[in-house]
């Protein structure tokens, strides 16, 4: 398994329409995302990158949503994902929309992002599946150098791991989009081999307690009172 951080630095697209096919994997992932904008609530969501910015979100509960990247047409706030200029715990949901597949070091940009999220805040990633027809196109040489076969894709396994690692629930995960030259990635394929899917989605909540609390012991004893030596009771026979 290759490290999490590389010495690469990735240049994501600035819309899903520079990827190949890329209109397509917007629509599939705004359905897959359909029925949970409803859900969260807050006052903040931050969508972070170029392609969150592109989704749309206006089914949301969360009406002040800004888009943040380090460059874009739709980005209201210019900054680093390493280094974002918001106080901790002060943003209630994140969206993540292949943010990872271009980051250098997406643990510490995880990090930053549980930093900003308020205790049981929302987190939505998405990503590109490697064990797919698309991520069969890293192994062509003439591609790699490519969109969106550049991007890091990383298995949802290994996703789920890092939230595990930073404590997150994860509430919904999804592989979906088998085929990226259909608008719909066939249908009848999302529906039986839906692990073949191109990409990836988890929705989580950030938790502050343990998910696995120690059980607490039921029970138990009160400490008993042991009898001192020499102190036992004696008796004495009357002459």
């Amino acid at each position: 398994m290759k490290p999490a951080h590389t010495l690469q630095k990735l240049t994501g697209p600035q819309s899903w329409a520079e990827l190949p096919w890329g209109e397509y994997y917007r629509e599939a992932l705004e359905r897959q995302l359909q029925p949970w904008w409803p859900k969260l609530f807050g006052f903040h969501l931050l969508k972070l990158g170029n392609l969150s910015a592109s989704l749309a979100t206006d089914k949301c509960a969360i009406s002040h949503q800004v888009n943040a990247g380090l460059e874009g047409e739709n980005l209201q706030v210019i900054a680093d994902a390493y280094q974002l200029p918001f106080a901790a715990k002060s943003v209630d949901a994140c969206l993540l929309a292949h943010t990872l597949s271009y980051a250098d070091d997406p643990h510490r940009m995880l990090r930053e992002v549980d930093r900003v999220l308020i205790d049981d805040g929302w987190l939505v990633i998405s990503s590109f599946n490697p064990f797919s027809l698309l991520g069969l196109g890293k192994l062509v040489p003439g591609l790699r150098r490519r969109q969106p076969y550049v991007s890091r894709m990383f298995t949802q396994m290994r996703l789920l791991d890092w939230l595990s690692l930073l404590n997150y629930e994860v509430l919904y995960q999804s592989r979906f989009h088998v085929l990226p030259w259909q608008r719909k990635g066939g249908k009848f394929l999302c529906a039986h081999l839906p692990a073949l899917g191109c990409m990836s989605v988890i929705v989580a909540r950030k938790r502050t307690l343990p998910l696995t609390p120690t059980p607490m012991k039921l029970g138990a004893r009160k400490p008993s009172l042991s009898r001192a030596v020499g102190a036992t009771k004696s008796y004495r026979k009357l002459p």
